[in-house]
């Protein structure tokens, strides 16, 4: 087992535990953090005798999304270059199931949109916060929520920055799995255990096929990161963290 830059990483048999390890802050991503599971993900592709990632948090939680605090002060967002949020742009060639707990909001969602599968505690809470602090899921989730859901359906939560109870995205496909509280990460452990006993090369292609029919094409990604540098250097931006440190309601500024 390794540790350090808030990122657990285990081996158990042929399966990579990969834990987001900040519970402090419920798990928030910021720049080390994302760096060291860029690291993990490149680990569990590197290793042949592993077949199969497992993500989960610390803490009782998945992911809050971007630490604000940290961003407020440093200025620095939670990207590893031509990575995004660890490996929201570089997906693992092998399969990666999301054990998922509590909070996974925001930059959290995500990382969970990234997996390939869903293990979640019945208790569990999804959604994407940032339109209420000014920020948008510029990772690539609002590409992909639409791929999992229907259209209509991720409009609304994205527009209302409403989060979405995880009986409601199971309901809806998010999730594969839904369990009880506290039995997420054995759950998604037993299904890793059970794709890992096929032939490697025949998950990694099979993996492939499947991530081609449903990845957003080369237009819409370089789109969206056009409108996230738009965002991220906004006033409203700026204000969205202020007002989330401060404890306040945000105050946008109004186009004239």
């Amino acid at each position: 087992m390794s540790q350090g830059d808030g990122v657990i990483v285990e081996i158990i048999g042929s399966l990579l535990v990969i834990t987001i390890d900040r519970p402090q802050v419920r798990n928030a991503l910021d720049l080390p953090t994302v760096t060291a599971l860029a690291a993990a993900i490149d680990e569990l592709d590197a290793r042949p005798e592993i077949a199969v990632g497992v993500l989960t948090g610390a803490g009782g939680h998945f992911s809050s999304g971007m630490d604000l605090k940290a961003f407020l002060v440093t200025g620095q967002r939670p990207e590893v270059p031509g990575r995004g949020l660890g490996f929201t742009r570089t997906p693992p060639r092998k399969p990666l199931i999301a054990a998922v707990e509590g909070f996974a909001l925001a930059g959290g969602f995500e990382l969970v949109l990234t997996c390939d599968l869903v293990v979640s505690s019945d208790e569990a809470v999804f959604g994407f916060t940032e339109v209420k602090r000014g920020l948008i899921a510029g990772s690539g989730g609002l590409l992909r929520l639409p791929q999992r859901i229907p259209v209509g359906i991720a409009m609304e939560y994205a527009l209302t920055g409403r989060t979405m109870p995880a009986p409601v995205a199971h309901r809806w496909g998010l999730v594969n799995q839904l369990v009880p509280a506290g039995a997420a990460l054995q759950a998604a452990l037993e299904i890793a255990q059970e794709i890992s006993a096929n032939a490697p090369l025949s998950l990694v292609v099979t993996k492939e096929l499947i991530s081609r029919g449903a990845h957003p094409d080369d237009s819409a990604t370089a789109r969206q990161d056009e409108l996230l540098e738009l965002i991220v250097a906004s006033d409203d931006a700026k204000e969205g963290a202020a007002a989330f440190a401060e404890k306040r309601p945000p105050v946008w500024n109004i186009p004239s």
